[in-house]
This record gives C-alpha cells, sequence and structure tokens, in this order.
C-alpha cells in the first residue's frame, strides 16, 4: 500500500497511519453493515411513538419508510468529510474502491452461504418464536436481488467520487475555513444523485418496475433525510476534528492537512 495510493504523507508519523487505519476501518464497516440491513423497511412515525405522517408527493402518499440502511449512512458521510479533510482526494477514492470490492465480497459469500445445504434440524428450530424456516428467511434476509446489490454499489461509488471533488473544490476557495460548508454541500449534492440512482437501478429498471411517481416520491423522501442528517451532524464533525488534531498533534495534524488540500 503506496502513499500514493492511500493518500498518507510517506514520511508521516505512525500516528498519521493508525489514524488512517480507524477511519478507515469505520468507514468500511458501516458502509458494509449499512448494504446486509437495509433489507429492513422501517417506518418512522411508529419507531418514534408518533402518529403517521401522511405525506403526498408526486401523486404517492403513506408514512415515513426508510430502509434501516439509513442509520449508518451518515456516519459514512461523516467518514467521508474527516478522511477527506485530513488525507484528501487519494485517500476517499481509495477507499471508496476497497469498501466497494469488500461489498461485493461480502454479497459473494453471503450468496455462497446460501447455496450450503441446511441441517435439517437447524430448518425447524426456531419455529417455536415465529420462524417455521430459517432457510427461507436466512436467504431472504442475506440475499438481495442482483438489481438491488447493483444500484446501491453504483449509487455509493458515483456518490463518494462526486462527494471528493465538490469538497475539494469548496476547499480551494475557503481554505481551512468553513469546514460546515465543504462537509455539507458536497454531501448535498452526492447524496441527491446517490438517493436517486440506487432506487431507479434496483426498483424502476430492475424486476419490481416502478412507475415514476414512486420512484420520485420514494427517492425525495429518503434525500430529506440524509439532508436533515447531515445539518444534525455538523456538531460531530468539529468535535471529530478537534479530537484528531488532538491526538496528532498540532503539527501533525497541518501537515496532512496541507497535503491534503494540494491533493
Amino acid at each position: 500500500m503506496s502513499s500514493a495510493t492511500t493518500g498518507i504523507p510517506a514520511a508521516s508519523a505512525p500516528r498519521a497511519q493508525r489514524m488512517f487505519l480507524v477511519l478507515a476501518g469505520f468507514f468500511i464497516a458501516n458502509a458494509i453493515i449499512a448494504e446486509f440491513i437495509g433489507v429492513k423497511i422501517f417506518a418512522l412515525e411508529e419507531t418514534l411513538g408518533l402518529q403517521p405522517f401522511e405525506w403526498n408527493l408526486f401523486a404517492q402518499s403513506g408514512s415515513l419508510n426508510f430502509t434501516a440502511g439509513t442509520l449508518l449512512w451518515p456516519v459514512v458521510f461523516i467518514m467521508t468529510d474527516i478522511i477527506n479533510e485530513f488525507y484528501g482526494r487519494r485517500g476517499v477514492r481509495f477507499l471508496s474502491w476497497l469498501a466497494v470490492g469488500l461489498i461485493a465480497y461480502a454479497f459473494l459469500f453471503a450468496y455462497a452461504a446460501i447455496a450450503l445445504a441446511p441441517a435439517s434440524w437447524w430448518v425447524g428450530a426456531a419455529k417455536d418464536n415465529g420462524v417455521p424456516d430459517l432457510q427461507a428467511a436466512y436467504a431472504y434476509v442475506f440475499g438481495q436481488g442482483l438489481w438491488t446489490i447493483a444500484g446501491s454499489i453504483t449509487a455509493f461509488l458515483v456518490g463518494q467520487l462526486i462527494d471528493v471533488r465538490i469538497f475539494h473544490s469548496i476547499r480551494k476557495r475557503t481554505g481551512e475555513r468553513h469546514i460546515w460548508m465543504r462537509a455539507t454541500v458536497s454531501t448535498f449534492v452526492s447524496q441527491f444523485i446517490d438517493s436517486f440512482v440506487v432506487l431507479y437501478i434496483a426498483f424502476v429498471i430492475g424486476p419490481q418496475h416502478w412507475s415514476t411517481s414512486l420512484w420520485l416520491a420514494v427517492g425525495t423522501v429518503n434525500y430529506c433525510y440524509k439532508v436533515l442528517a447531515a445539518i444534525a451532524l455538523i456538531p460531530l464533525i468539529y468535535l471529530l476534528r478537534l479530537g484528531i488534531d488532538a491526538w496528532l498533534g498540532k503539527d501533525l495534524a497541518e501537515q496532512l492537512k496541507c497535503e491534503a488540500a494540494r491533493d
């Protein structure tokens, strides 16, 4: 793993390398977990103990439903911005491609596990808990359709590459000031694309053939959630930046940020 690939300065201290490893771990782990738990759709209002909000968009109405993966994608957004701040475009691009490869790897072995012949006693082991066929449940939860996987991976990668470009474009104009601006604007644009691309590939051109109005309505609701999450998490970005500055030390932190800005 070369510094030219990851964005870590060749002469950087072990602390910088360890910090990159920690950030990369959280980034990739959250991306993979979000892909797998995203098969569950939850109702926001009922989860919060509220009456369903009957939204009406593009001739579609209903309650606010999201995939469980939305719980973790805001963490991925934060990791993207922090890695961008200290390790530049090369760091984010390297981890984005690595995450895509590992997500595909994880799904490959999920399908392999589904194909294994289940033990006869295990299939009905959870009948008393309301799960009559564990093999069918396992296959349904972990065996997401290929269209869904393709849409999610494509949207994630495109969104990340756009995010890093916009982040650095704003950084060139603002310098070290206004981290909130480059973090939120890059997220607003990249997640607008992400929110609609994944649904279009998975559900419009995929086997379910959603109508255009349903695609626009669900995409809009999901995008609005991501925008609100990005705004709510701005203080956390500043806290993480301060914590990393303190752990790395002022000189090393400034060296990393300067090299990241020139990346």
